[in-house]
């Protein structure tokens, strides 16, 4: 495999980077933590409605919970069914968010180094 060249690497990085200097990424940071803990509880809420398949979730209070999150879980089924009638898909999502949350926005997160760099 080709070694990738001093050009594309600065590319790769800039584009992985978006070029956030700090103030920016200290305001991505501000609306992307909440968004992804949002998140990461509303699966974890789908996660226990899959306990108790008869619950009514086209109603209140449920739908909260369902209609946001329903979206990435057929999508999500898709490659994943069902293991022994256990829909594990909630699970396979609020571990991908809790990664992206930690990567991003974690105490030592990309998104909390950019913001602290020194110009």
């Amino acid at each position: 495999m080709p070694q990738l060249s001093e050009a594309t690497s600065d590319i790769v990085q800039n584009f992985l980077l978006a070029d956030f200097d700090p103030a920016t990424a200290k305001l991505v940071i501000g609306i992307l933590g909440p968004f992804l803990s949002a998140f990461g509880f509303l699966f974890i809420l789908r996660i226990v409605m899959s306990w108790y398949p008869k619950l009514p979730v086209g109603k209140f209070p449920y739908v909260f919970a369902y209609a946001p999150t329903e979206p990435f879980l057929i999508a999500t089924r898709k490659l994943i069914p069902p293991l022994a009638g256990v829909d594990v898909t909630p699970v396979v999502w609020f571990g991908l968010i809790s990664f992206l949350n930690e990567i991003l926005v974690g105490p030592q997160g990309l998104l909390v180094l950019v913001s602290q760099q020194v110009s």
